[in-house]
């Protein structure tokens, strides 16, 4: 028996082959993403093992004192008077403050964006950087540029580069060196720069030290040094050895390192699905046609469990042979995969090789062989039942068992149906990032209740689809219609696996699709001006002369600053306030209005977003508290407008809220009538050109730069479910290569009768079309949706979705189905007809 099946296989190669594509491409994109994560994990653990080399001690607060957990209290217990102190503690060999904040980079264009630094240790044993050219900076004018930073920018070593104190003053600093930080410099900052511990205090109030590490002397334990510092500092501080803190950040890099591979993995697994739905459906095809052959082997005295376990080993070898594949073509995906990652976040990728773990082998291989071998099992069990004299004919029966299972299929789809929508109903009520898990897996568990009952609805479907060609084409339509529909489980099965990657695909694009309108709405609401200037620096507010600047320009009519902060308001909580200019209000500031009256927003008053109004009533005094006090304002107005901050004042009340808050947070501009948006782009440039930190936006740019993001994301998610696409339109390939062959008769028959070379393909076609659009359509029809009800259930009063439709890419998507679908049926209508009818007569 077992030579018989390697016979089999062998006769069978080509067959194999084409049905193995599906698996190959499963464990390519699960072995591919193993293999990239575990790359990412050695350049997140290269990264840490120089945070933590040399240090036999490290210094931080001590999180349980909460009297003392303060930021004010953590800059003062860790500042350089505490550094210099653990430097004279016996034992130690040397001592440093890490510090980190970010301060405005001054680039050669005069405008500022924000540089993240770090501070550079003085003890070299405990530096976590590598020099790239030059040298660390060591006086307090001295700054050294990460290497992307240096190629980014164009400076280099010697020239001069400012930076932005507080109080915007500019501060020329030397550039000494570059360096790199390991395999992948990333930041979240546009710039990263070093800077000594006094530098950067001095250039930045907020800035102070959040951590001190130690080297030891020679012969002078970690626990004997953690031990003397402990008794000069005291309780107040956390006092770790090198070794407990190099496990701490591992630990703690650990449970986010993983996040991007946790991603990729699910998209893997719906390529596996899919594919696992083709090898079903082969398998069910090869098994159909193999009747006699199988009946032939009974009768010749091999048993049940011989002819299940013959076609199980079809499937082990396929399995191996396509996870051996699979794995080769997963480094190659894991390798194009690590460039991408890198080009998208602007690292500098160091060859750190691609870790080919005993793990990443034992998964593709798990993988590759247990989905065949699990998508086979039921065919091969079918198998069995097949009475030997009854499959004794000249041809195989290909009627399906519908009709026996159809009451069993209803009953699933019920199932399923309802317990989709029992979750959907209860995501509804639960927080944005609850319901999108929630309500998301409630529309899968329809989708699979709609895959359950397929059989039972591709016969009409195919019918109605069917009509238009068979108008257009004739017989050779009626034909394709005649066999899509005559086989609804095989059908079912082929369709299925595009119905599950089209309906992603419409639903992640509709989702994208609909908040793009949304925040092109709150751009709107935002850009009640022409333009409006923010500041290019987090945390580093607009200078408060600027609106003075832009009233000077002839070519701008108004000006409205505002400045923004966190305040406790009323039984709200902690609620963004904004403070607007009073002559703004109604024009450039003019939000819906629930109830109230905008115009009596004065001093020592305030209106609320409507969700943040809590109990309060117009005319009621409320209670609003900042780190500088309390005080009472009387509501004025409630609004219902996205884009707005919880709570607006004017701008004199902020101040008195909010002494402390310097600067603004932006500056809307209209220009005056007749000044065209280019002459308006040219005066705000020139106005804001001698201060760097002002970025000038229009909402047109704003919107362009936010549809851009959100295109990128969705070109990024097709790519990942594009895989499963391709894999299920394979799997239309395969079952159409395999049914010319099941009707090699039948085709012969049909040319006997008169049908042409031409008009057999045409037919082919057309079938392989009709499979193609009814699992698109499907999809399409699904995707949509459940895209509403996800949209329904994400949406929130800050940002209100409504659905919208992306016509043109479902189009595209669409006709791009029809395409697939012809080309997939090219080999095998080409096969068909170049098979001689004598010989197709003769095929058994």
């Amino acid at each position: 028996m077992f030579r018989a099946t390697l016979a089999g296989l062998r006769a069978r190669t080509a067959r194999m082959v084409l049905s193995s594509i599906a698996i190959i491409l499963g464990v390519a994109f699960v072995s591919g993403t193993l293999v990239l994560g575990n790359a990412l994990n050695e350049q997140v653990h290269d990264e840490l093992a120089r945070q933590t080399k040399g240090v036999d001690a490290s210094i931080t607060i001590n999180r349980d004192d909460e009297t003392e957990n303060t930021p004010t209290a953590n800059q003062a217990k860790l500042g350089q008077d505490t550094v210099e102190a653990i430097r004279k503690i016996p034992g130690v060999a040397g001592a440093d403050g890490r510090g980190a904040t970010e301060i405005p980079l001054v680039k050669p264009n005069g405008k500022a964006a924000s540089a993240f630094v770090s501070t550079i240790e003085s003890t070299p044993q405990l530096r976590e950087f590598d020099l790239a050219s030059g040298a660390f900076p060591k006086a307090d004018n001295e700054i050294a540029l990460d290497v992307r930073t240096a190629k980014t920018t164009g400076i280099g070593v010697g020239q001069k580069v400012s930076v932005l104190a507080d109080g915007d003053k500019a501060v020329p600093l030397t550039v000494v060196g570059t360096y790199s930080q390991g395999a992948n410099t990333m930041s979240l900052s546009d710039y990263q720069v070093l800077l000594t511990s006094t530098a950067m205090q001095s250039l930045s109030k907020q800035s102070g030290i959040y951590q001190i590490v130690v080297a030891g002397a020679p012969g002078v334990s970690q626990q004997q040094l953690v031990d003397r510092i402990t008794a000069q500092l005291g309780k107040a501080y956390s006092v770790q050895t090198g070794d407990a803190f190099t496990q701490d950040t591992l630990t703690h890099a650990a449970r986010g390192s993983g996040g991007l591979t946790q991603i990729m993995l699910i998209f893997a697994l719906i390529s596996l699905v899919v594919a696992a739905m083709v090898i079903y459906n082969t398998f069910t095809i090869l098994v159909a046609q193999r009747t006699r052959e199988l009946a032939l082997l009974r009768c010749l005295g091999a048993d049940r469990r011989q002819v299940f376990g013959s076609v199980l080993l079809e499937a082990l070898v396929m399995g191996l042979v396509a996870s051996v594949l699979g794995l080769g073509a997963g480094v190659g995906l894991a390798a194009l995969l690590e460039q991408a990652v890198s080009l998208a976040s602007g690292g500098e990728t160091a060859p750190t090789g691609l870790p080919m773990t005993g793990t990443v082998v034992l998964a593709a291989f798990a993988v590759g062989v247990l989905v065949t071998v699990a998508s086979a099992a039921l065919p091969a069990l079918r198998a069995t039942k097949v009475a030997p004299l009854a499959a004794l004919r000249s041809q195989p029966d290909s009627r399906d068992e519908v009709r026996r299972t159809g009451v069993r299929r209803i009953v699933s789809a019920a199932v399923l149906l309802f317990g989709g929508a029992g979750l959907i109903g209860l995501g509804m009520g639960l927080d944005q990032m609850s319901a999108m898990l929630v309500v998301g897996g409630g529309t899968m568990v329809m989708l699979l209740g709609v895959i359950v009952v397929g059989p039972l609805i591709v016969g009409p479907i195919n019918k109605v689809l069917g009509a238009i060609p068979a108008l257009l084409f004739g017989v050779p339509a009626k034909l394709a219609t005649v066999n899509a529909g005559r086989n609804p489980r095989r059908t079912a099965a082929t369709t299925a696996a595009l119905i599950i990657g089209v309906t992603i695909v419409t639903m992640v694009t509709v989702v994208a699709t609909s908040g793009k309108q949304a925040a092109s709405a709150q751009v709107d609401q935002r850009f009640p001006a022409d333009f409006v200037v923010t500041s290019s620096v987090y945390d580093h507010p607009l200078p408060a002369t600027l609106p003075g600047q832009l009233r000077s320009v002839s070519q701008i009519g108004q000006v409205a600053a505002s400045a923004q902060t966190v305040m406790t308001v009323g039984q709200s909580g902690d609620q963004e306030v904004m403070g607007v200019d009073q002559s703004a209000l109604g024009s450039m500031v003019n939000p819906t209005l629930v109830s109230g009256d905008l115009s009596q927003l004065g001093p020592g008053a305030v209106a609320l977003y409507k969700s943040a109004v809590g109990g309060a009533k117009l005319g009621d005094q409320v209670l609003v508290s900042t780190p500088d006090g309390n005080k009472m304002l009387k509501l004025v107005a409630v609004y219902d407008s996205q884009g707005l901050d919880d709570a607006l004042v004017t701008l004199d009340t902020f101040a008195s809220l909010a002494p402390k808050v310097v600067g603004y947070s932006q500056v809307l501009v209209k220009t005056k009538p007749g000044v065209s948006p280019g002459d308006g782009q040219a005066a705000m440039d020139q106005a804001t050109a001698n201060v760097p930190v002002a970025k000038v936006s229009s909402a047109a740019a704003t919107k362009q730069q936010l549809n851009s993001q959100v295109d990128n994301l969705l070109a990024l998610m097709w790519a990942l479910i594009g895989l499963a696409v391709v894999i299920a339109l394979f799997g239309i390939a395969n079952t159409l290569g395999l049914s010319v062959l099941e009707r090699t008769r039948e085709s012969a028959l049909l040319r006997a009768l008169g049908l042409t070379k031409g008009q057999l393909r045409l037919m082919l076609v057309i079938e392989s079309v009709l499979m193609g659009v009814m699992g698109a359509l499907l999809g399409v029809v699904l995707g949509g949706a459940f895209a509403w009800v996800l949209i329904t259930a994400i949406s929130t009063p800050q940002l209100q979705l409504g659905l919208a439709i992306p016509g043109g890419q479902l189009g595209v998507l669409l006709v791009a189905a029809v395409l697939a679908a012809v080309l997939a049926a090219l080999a095998p209508a080409r096969r068909a007809a170049r098979t001689s009818i004598v010989a197709g007569m003769a095929e058994a």
